[in-house]
């Protein structure tokens, strides 16, 4: 099996199903690309050679054949080259796919992922209190953009592509504080994601691999 990719074997319990190995096994299930897991520990010490694969120890890292990389986003876009379903070949919704893969993960995770930092991680500490109510509205923002430029379509594509497998990922990380149910365009475009058989799988095949207890290295 040419195909593997890295993830944890045990996360908290707010994290299952949300780790980011999850895009590039739903990128392999949408185009029936057999592969195999590589399951670390995220509980320190991490193996040490780890850390040449992913100068940060995280996960996922993607090996094919002789092939080696890290990120979510540059594994998706490596997949892409394997199948138009996930990579258009014509220039332009090749150019809107790889543009809004970016966008995603630039333009809209860092928001939520700060949000994720004073909701749960720094939520005692004073400045997170103070910070929270002007994220909210400037998250807010991020996201009614995004959801004008979706405007009815389906995707953000005509059609599905790997901008929506990193795009549906990410706004899985909004369902809280109205930020979502107030913008039923984008709860219905996650809807729509998180509906698709390749999703369904991959998420399931994730859930199945965390142990119940911290393991080490």
């Amino acid at each position: 099996m040419s195909i593997e990719i890295s993830g944890f074997n045990w996360v908290p319990d707010f994290a299952r199903g949300y780790v980011r190995d999850l895009r590039p096994r739903w990128a392999c299930e949408e185009i029936g690309l057999a592969y195999a897991m590589r399951l670390i520990s995220p509980i320190p010490p991490k193996p040490a050679a780890y850390f040449h694969e992913q100068p940060w120890g995280q996960v996922p890292v993607l090996h094919d054949n002789d092939v080696q990389l890290f990120e979510s986003g540059a594994i998706l876009l490596h997949l892409g080259e394997r199948d138009e379903r996930l990579l258009p070949r014509d220039p332009q919704a090749r150019a809107t796919a790889i543009a809004w893969l970016f966008a995603a993960l630039n333009s809209v995770e860092p928001w939520l992922f700060e949000l994720a930092n004073v909701e749960i991680f720094s939520a005692k500490e004073e400045w997170a209190k103070l910070r929270k109510p002007s994220l909210l509205k400037d998250t807010g923002k991020r996201l009614d953009g995004l959801a004008k430029a979706l405007g009815d379509r389906e995707w953000l594509g005509d059609a599905f592509s790997l901008a929506d497998i990193a795009m549906v990922t990410v706004l899985r990380n909004a369902d809280h504080a109205d930020l979502m149910s107030s913008r039923p365009r984008l709860a219905d475009y996650v809807a729509r994601g998180i509906a698709r058989p390749a999703f369904r799988r991959a998420l399931a095949a994730q859930l199945a691999d965390f142990q119940p207890e911290p393991v080490a290295a």
